[in-house]
């Protein structure tokens, strides 16, 4: 791990918190450690949700710092973009509901590592682009995929194409981000989100994001089958008895995640 990302475990929660001052930049120290993170979560079936969010109060995360690209070395660009590909690509694929907690501004890999995740709590003076064009860039961190699917072709090209950033009104009326709050609120927000997850079968979540990511590819007749497959294959998972035995014994269910 490093000192660049920090992790601390609530109950089932994971509460990982980007940590380099003064902007919560990326490099490939804390996205190969966040990779590797994503991963162990995985693992960990204590497990069933994690939260993500910037340190201080006016940076979620400004992205990657132009000054490593000062070089032009495209060996550079290419170690880097190969790091933000394989960090958000763990974050998106996490078993579990991940939670952006956004603070403040989440420009370029900042925003990218926010629509990564499942769910996006934004703070009401937060502000969100991919300014990378503008700097003769393009989005490495999975950004022209993810935001294209969040607020369709339209505004992903306003936003990518034009530069054009948006506040955390807009955002919520794209559909950038599910929620907005009061400056301040934003952690809170997400945790007591987080929390409601506890109340699901862990192995019911794991199988339904899976299935909700298909929907963006593929066809609707295709999904119906493996809706019905995951459906059954719940049926070997101790969750799946001890759900339906608590249910009708009218107390609350015990997860094992197994």
């Amino acid at each position: 791990m490093t000192d660049k990302l920090l992790v601390e475990m609530r109950d089932h929660t994971a509460l990982i918190t980007i940590n380099n001052p003064a902007a919560n930049t990326w490099d490939t120290e804390n996205l190969s450690a966040l990779r590797d993170l994503v991963n162990e979560l995985n693992a960990d079936t204590n497990c069933y949700s994690l939260v993500i969010t910037g340190q201080g109060e006016k940076f979620f995360s400004a992205g990657a710092d132009l000054k490593l690209f000062a070089s032009g070395d495209k060996g550079v660009a290419r170690e880097l973009a190969d790091h933000f590909a394989q960090a958000f690509e763990a974050l998106s694929n996490f078993r579990g509901v991940s939670i952006a907690a956004i603070n403040g501004y989440a420009m370029g890999g900042g925003l990218e590592c926010a629509i990564a995740c499942d769910i996006r709590i934004a703070e009401s003076q937060a502000v969100m682009a991919l300014p990378e064009a503008s700097v003769g860039l393009i989005p490495a961190g999975l950004g022209t995929q993810h935001l294209s699917w969040l607020v369709g072709e339209g505004w992903a090209k306003r936003m990518i194409l034009c530069g054009e950033r948006v506040d955390a009104a807009m955002a919520e009326k794209i559909g950038l981000v599910e929620e907005v709050v009061d400056q301040g609120q934003s952690l809170d927000v997400a945790l007591k989100l987080a929390q409601k997850v506890e109340k699901q079968s862990p192995k019911s979540v794991s199988a339904s994001k899976i299935l909700i990511q298909k929907a963006r590819s593929g066809s609707m007749t295709d999904a119906y089958q493996k809706e019905g497959d995951a459906f059954v294959d719940l049926f070997d998972t101790l969750d799946q008895k001890e759900g339906v035995q608590a249910f009708l014994e009218k107390r609350k269910p015990v997860w094992k995640n197994a």
